[in-house]
């Protein structure tokens, strides 16, 4: 089962715009997140959840998709998630947020299993203008930006694929818009 949720849940960076996310979706999420491990249990991640037609549309405007596709803008036009959660480091309880980068993969990974549980899908965002979602969604000067989860019922297709003979493991898409991630054969993780 675990198996089946790590394959479904990809980095969707295509959305149906009529699914709606509710925020009791993402308190639910953000409540399995809050449970799992963190170095010397601080606990500083701090989750700002993001619903609303007008603030998505603000996070929307503030991230950067899938920049190794150089000849096509993601998402497409009509196809942007409908929430997002936007993870902070609470630098009252750990002074550096580059400390807590464990901490937050681990929940991020955490939020987006449970999402595909949900029958959604979502994408960890890194490439987003922290300072203007500083400015727009953090209420306190302790919360620092690190990760925007963009949340949603995915529309795309995604296809893992192994690593071909040149070594590349950047992700393409084919003339129908299918999506392909390339992935290293477990002969070759394994030292």
């Amino acid at each position: 089962m675990l198996r089946d949720l790590v394959l479904n849940n990809r980095s969707y960076r295509g959305f149906d715009e009529s699914f709606k996310v509710s925020e009791e979706e993402l308190k639910e999420l953000v409540d399995m997140a809050r449970l799992t491990a963190s170095g010397a249990n601080l606990q500083p991640i701090k989750y700002h959840l993001i619903t609303g037609e007008k603030e998505v549309e603000k996070m929307n405007g503030l991230t950067r998709w899938g920049k190794m596709l150089t000849e096509i803008t993601l998402p497409h036009p009509g196809q942007y998630p409908t929430a997002y959660i936007l993870m902070v480091v609470d630098t009252d309880i750990c002074k550096d947020p580059g400390k807590a980068d464990t901490d937050v993969g681990i929940a991020a990974q955490t939020i987006l299993l449970g999402a595909v549980e949900k029958g959604m899908g979502g994408c960890m965002i890194g490439n987003f203008d922290k300072a203007k979602a500083f400015e727009i969604f953090c209420q306190k000067e302790n919360h620092v930006p690190v990760l925007a989860l963009a949340i949603g019922k995915p529309l795309e297709k995604v296809n893992l694929v192994d690593v071909g003979e040149d070594g590349s493991t950047k992700y393409y898409r084919d003339e129908n818009d299918v999506h392909y991630v390339p992935k290293r054969k477990l002969g070759d993780v394994l030292v």
